[in-house]
């Protein structure tokens, strides 16, 4: 989904990971066509990295929360749910949320699927969004940098 609920005003447009490590790397909104979770992209064990989620609303939203369920080898490991509070009708709004630590070590590699959804206080889901990593060798510079971001640490 390319982060619009058909019918709404509110748009997601823009979804990034953010880390010293590797600078900024723009995780793509569009969706394949039949309706899969796109390809997964690289990111380094152990690297902090911070959601950066970007948005605009035609109109105002009233306690607007985020919702970050994150899957690992088929079982659910996290649902965070983030309270972004109320937004008048405007944007681009940039939300960025608390740092985060990757898995480190053997145990924890193959694919993580994430999903977040944006809803308003009254439980309407106005946008979501879904992609998927897969963790690599720390130092290693994510699969899809943007051009211009940090390079990684020899």
């Amino acid at each position: 989904m390319d982060g619009t609920t058909p019918g709404t005003a509110f748009r997601l447009v823009g979804v990034a990971l953010l880390s010293e490590e590797f600078g900024r790397l723009d995780v793509p909104l569009e969706a394949p066509a039949d309706g899969t979770v796109p390809d997964p992209f690289d990111l380094p064990h152990g690297a902090v990295v911070t959601l950066a989620l970007t948005f605009r609303s035609a109109v105002d939203v009233d306690g607007l929360v985020y919702t970050e369920t994150r899957v690992h080898r088929g079982q659910v490991l996290s649902t965070t749910r983030t309270a972004l509070g109320g937004f008048r009708a405007g944007g681009p709004y940039e939300i960025r949320m608390p740092p985060e630590r990757l898995p480190n070590g053997r145990a924890v590699g193959n694919t993580y699927e994430v999903t977040g959804t944006f809803s308003d206080a009254a439980g309407h889901e106005l946008a979501r969004e879904r992609h998927r990593f897969r963790l690599c060798a720390s130092g290693r510079v994510p699969a899809r940098p943007v051009q211009g971001a940090a390079p990684a640490a020899p």
